[in-house]
């Protein structure tokens, strides 16, 4: 019984993620395109709460294993790029309204 379930699921996977890649991009495609000041501030809210979220991870971790720390520093790259992402954010919007 277990080769049966294990086959029907290899058969769903081959034919279901392409067609969940295919509605994907079809969807993707029909999304409005959003100003640049509105891109910048959303990539600046991913990266940040991304960074956070890892940073606070490895913290977590480091309570256990010191040497996490180590890595908990990396989280600094991703908070670095989406703070500037949010000056940038800043920087269109002031530019727009002088």
């Amino acid at each position: 019984m277990s080769d049966n379930i294990v086959g029907l699921a290899a058969v769903i996977m081959i034919f279901g993620i392409p067609m969940a890649a295919m509605y994907t991009f079809y969807r993707v495609r029909k999304l409005p395109d959003l100003p640049e000041g509105a891109r910048s501030r959303r990539f600046g809210i991913l990266l940040t709460a991304g960074a956070i979220g890892y940073m606070a991870t490895f913290a977590l971790i480091a309570r256990v294993e010191p040497d996490a720390w180590m890595a908990a520093a990396f989280g600094i790259i991703p908070l670095a790029l989406g703070l500037g992402f949010f000056v940038d954010s800043a920087l269109i919007r002031k530019d727009l309204h002088a």
